[in-house]
């Protein structure tokens, strides 16, 4: 594994090209990603034609539209790690999320 990545590193620099950047170019595409998704979501599922929408039809869209949100959700919470991490910013630890047992929770 890690001779595949060194492999990759090495590629990258020969064609004149840094991780750094190579990170950036990534996450600016990740930001169109995401508007693209945004478009998926706005899409109306009903239009005003004369065929009948069936019910498998509008569960499908209505399924289709929550998955383009969650995924332009996960986009932009990895791109906003990612930026964190070029940035060189400590990573920011969630309390809640921290577990301790009775005694740490009621020491307060």
């Amino acid at each position: 594994m890690e001779r595949c990545y060194t492999e990759f590193r090495q590629a990258l620099f020969v064609y004149g090209m840094n991780i750094k950047e190579t990170k950036q170019n990534i996450v600016q595409a990740g930001y169109k990603a995401v508007e693209e998704l945004i478009k998926v979501a706005q899409e109306r599922i009903i239009t005003n034609t004369d065929d009948d929408v069936s019910a498998d039809r509008l569960k499908n869209a209505a399924a289709t539209k929550k998955l383009a949100i969650f995924d332009a959700f996960e986009i932009l919470n990895r791109i906003e790690e990612e930026k964190d991490k070029l940035e060189n910013k400590p990573k920011e630890v969630d309390e809640s999320k921290v577990f301790r047992g009775f005694a740490e929770r009621r020491s307060k």
